[in-house]
């Protein structure tokens, strides 16, 4: 099992981000992904909203830095550690500009990026860009297969009800099969979504004996990565049988990847914590 880091500062939901992180800034954000980086952790992430209405971010959070910008920039600093958008929302995005964007950042992080992608639930947000929220699920099965078949093509194609395109370069495209593509959801749906068209299913808000049950009607095949999140902020530092805990209940239910956020008082803080929880997470 491999663990990863669920990045502070770039997505802060009232009452789970840190208080230091209200202030932090680019500066931060960089030592964060350098101490992960240092520390071998697999990933980082970096999730996706464009606008939140005022009553939602009271609940969901307002603060949500760009995906693409912002792992293009800490492709630069780091040099292991993976990067995770998780999840970009499919609708929100033609296949060929994720595979563009992709493209781009593959070559950019020597292959570092695993694109972690959902259907959405936000209906303000769609409404906002002028997409449509009914029947969103099917545009993203759709978006997704398409996808697929772009990420490692310079001259891709695709003929289907919502997208269609042929006789179109798009350079720098990502080298064929080094993109895995994590589903994200919380549904059986999402689970077989995932086993169909991905490489991961990376699931939010479900407790480990739930994923185990649901696990037990699709069963994924060999290769296929279960990316769990612990609930809430773990304390390797001050607490580490409570943070080796944690992780060792996610693996049970299943997780091939774990992603943990850490509790700390500052970013010094929280850097110190990546580093004992790489080390909890490498005797597991």
């Amino acid at each position: 099992m491999r663990v990863g880091l669920v990045s502070p500062v770039l997505t802060q939901v009232p009452g789970v981000a840190s208080p230091w992180e209200a202030s932090a800034g680019a500066a931060e954000v960089v030592q964060v992904a350098q101490a992960a980086d240092e520390a071998g952790l697999h990933h980082l992430t970096c999730s996706e909203h464009v606008a939140v209405p005022v009553d939602v971010a009271a609940v969901r959070g307002g603060t949500y830095w760009e995906p693409l910008a912002t792992l293009g920039h800490l492709a630069a600093v780091t040099s292991r550690v993976r990067l995770v958008t998780h999840v970009l929302v499919l609708g929100y995005h033609h296949p060929l500009q994720l595979a563009k964007a992709c493209g781009t950042l593959d070559a950019l992080s020597g292959g570092r990026l695993v694109l972690g992608v959902g259907v959405g639930s936000l209906e303000a947000e769609f409404d906002l860009l002028g997409v449509p929220f009914a029947g969103r699920g099917a545009v993203a099965d759709e978006a997704l297969r398409a996808l697929r078949g772009a990420l490692g093509e310079r001259l891709p194609s695709f003929e289907g009800e919502h997208f269609r395109y042929d006789g179109l370069v798009v350079e720098p495209h990502a080298e064929p099969g080094r993109v895995p593509v994590w589903v994200g959801g919380r549904s059986l749906r999402s689970l077989r979504r995932a086993v169909e068209l991905g490489d991961g299913w990376a699931p939010f808000g479900l407790r480990p004996e739930e994923v185990g049950r649901l696990l037990d009607e699709v069963q994924p095949p060999s290769g296929f990565e279960v990316v769990l999140h612990a609930g809430r902020a773990l304390d390797p530092l001050r607490d580490p049988a409570g943070a080796e805990q944690a992780l060792r209940r996610l693996r049970d239910a299943g997780a091939t990847v774990v992603g943990g956020s850490v509790a700390a008082s500052d970013v010094d803080d929280h850097c110190r914590g990546l580093a004992a929880l790489a080390e909890i997470g490498g005797a597991l």
